[in-house]
This record gives structure tokens, C-alpha cells and sequence, in this order.
């Protein structure tokens, strides 16, 4: 069961986040403490049951600090979020604005023009 302490911070960081998971995250905690099964949770948030269960889980382990994003596995991003919507902004453009027939906008004039606008090294 949740403290009042607890609860009112949940709120606090929920009214606050401006992420999507972290606020359905503490709204799963809350429905949870108002005594909502999983499926009921996961039925008014649109999420599968067992995110639901994931999180009250954690919560349960961790208390707030539990409902923190973890480090994904894998290789790292190669490029700053940044950078990749910059690229995909070139790869959008217009193909006369690259001085490049309407017809065609390839791979190889994209890179050559992330390289001429200084966004990537050659």
C-alpha cells in the first residue's frame, strides 16, 4: 500500500513529466493503490496487461526510484537524436533546393550534402 507521502509525490512527478512512459508508469502505481487489477489498469492506460505487472513490480522492489527508465541493452546510438532529425530534414528536402532533378534524390547526393552542411565529417 502506498504512503500518503508516496502518493502525493506520484502525483507531484506525474503532473510534472513531460514523457509519455513516466506518467502512464505512475499512473499504473496509482490505479494500483486505488486496488485495480492489472487488466483493469491496463484497460483504461491502453497498454498489455503485463506492462501493468511490470511496473507495479518494480515499484514494489524500488519504490519511486523503481519506476526510473533502466539502460537499454545494445550497441549505442551512433548519432545524437539531434543530428538524426536534421538528417532526416535534408533527406526531405526538395531535390531542386540540392540543385538536383526533381526525378531523383539518392543516398549518395544526401551524404554528400550532410557533409557539405558540416553535419557529419567526412
Amino acid at each position: 500500500m502506498l504512503g500518503i507521502k508516496e502518493m502525493i509525490s506520484l502525483c507531484q512527478e506525474q503532473a510534472h513529466l513531460r514523457s509519455f512512459s513516466p506518467r502512464v508508469r505512475a499512473k499504473i502505481v496509482l490505479f494500483a493503490a486505488e486496488g485495480l487489477s492489472n487488466e483493469i489498469v491496463a484497460a483504461r492506460l491502453d497498454t498489455p496487461r503485463q506492462i501493468g505487472s511490470k511496473w507495479r513490480k518494480r515499484f514494489a522492489v524500488a519504490r519511486l526510484p523503481g519506476l526510473e527508465s533502466q539502460p537499454r541493452g545494445g550497441r549505442p546510438a551512433l548519432f545524437s537524436p539531434s543530428i538524426v532529425v536534421q538528417f532526416k530534414a535534408l533527406a526531405c528536402e526538395l531535390p531542386h533546393r540540392l540543385q538536383l532533378p526533381l526525378s531523383r534524390l539518392f543516398l549518395s547526393e544526401i551524404r554528400r550534402e550532410v557533409i557539405t552542411q558540416g553535419l557529419l565529417a567526412s
